[in-house]
């Protein structure tokens, strides 16, 4: 008696094929499933029997993707499943990454200031931005401490009465988002310009 639905996230990276990747037993049992709730949303299947007497109530079957055209064609065939494409404006990035900043204060503006200085970058990486800022603070908490060397003496080992290592959150900046922004591009690049997995592959074909 409640509204309801199904929602699958990053289908096609689950059931998407890449390359030469193999198909397996389960990814074409959830193909087999999902064609047939399409086709037959009134059916349901208990093993290898049929139960025509129950009353299945249809709900809706959402699925993410980044790349539908991994999937087995015959799923994604109009009629079977209807299409959405979402592209985002620059006014909807901005607000979506406002409110991953919220609890950090940081202004409509400086969001805005954030999305140009890096466009046309995944939703991921400006919450990216945010991870990295935390993850050089607690380096740095870790070196004041004593380094890595005395991080379980610190925190397993400490007697009943001392107390623990306080760790105080940063609270990311406009200045320090953008330079971790600027570290995580080079990383990008680094990636892109290195075809590390091409040139793995060319010398085992040699």
């Amino acid at each position: 008696g409640k509204m309801s639905c199904l929602m699958i996230n990053d289908l096609d990276a689950g059931l998407g094929r890449f390359g030469n990747t193999q198909m397996t037993v389960n990814n074409q049992i959830v193909v087999g499933t999902l064609m047939n709730l399409a086709d037959n949303p009134n059916r349901v299947s208990v093993g290898q029997k049929w139960r025509e007497s129950d009353i299945t109530h249809r709900i809706p079957i959402i699925a993410t993707g980044n790349d539908f055209s991994t999937l087995y064609a015959p799923l994604i065939r109009d009629g079977r499943m209807e299409k959405f494409y979402w592209q985002p404006t620059r006014e909807d990035i901005i607000n979506i990454i406002h409110r991953m900043y919220t609890k950090d204060g940081l202004s409509l503006e400086e969001v805005s200031s954030i999305v140009d200085t890096f466009p046309n970058q995944a939703l991921d990486f400006y919450g990216a931005l945010r991870s990295r800022t935390y993850d050089q603070a607690i380096l740095q908490w870790v070196n004041d401490i004593g380094g890595y060397e005395q991080l379980g003496e610190k925190l397993l080992k400490r007697k009943n009465r001392e107390k623990l290592p306080t760790f105080i959150p940063p609270k990311p900046t406009l200045d320090a988002l953008i330079q971790s922004g600027n570290s995580l591009v080079e990383e990008q690049a680094f990636v892109m310009n290195s075809n590390l997995s091409k040139e793995y592959m060319k010398n085992i074909d040699d």
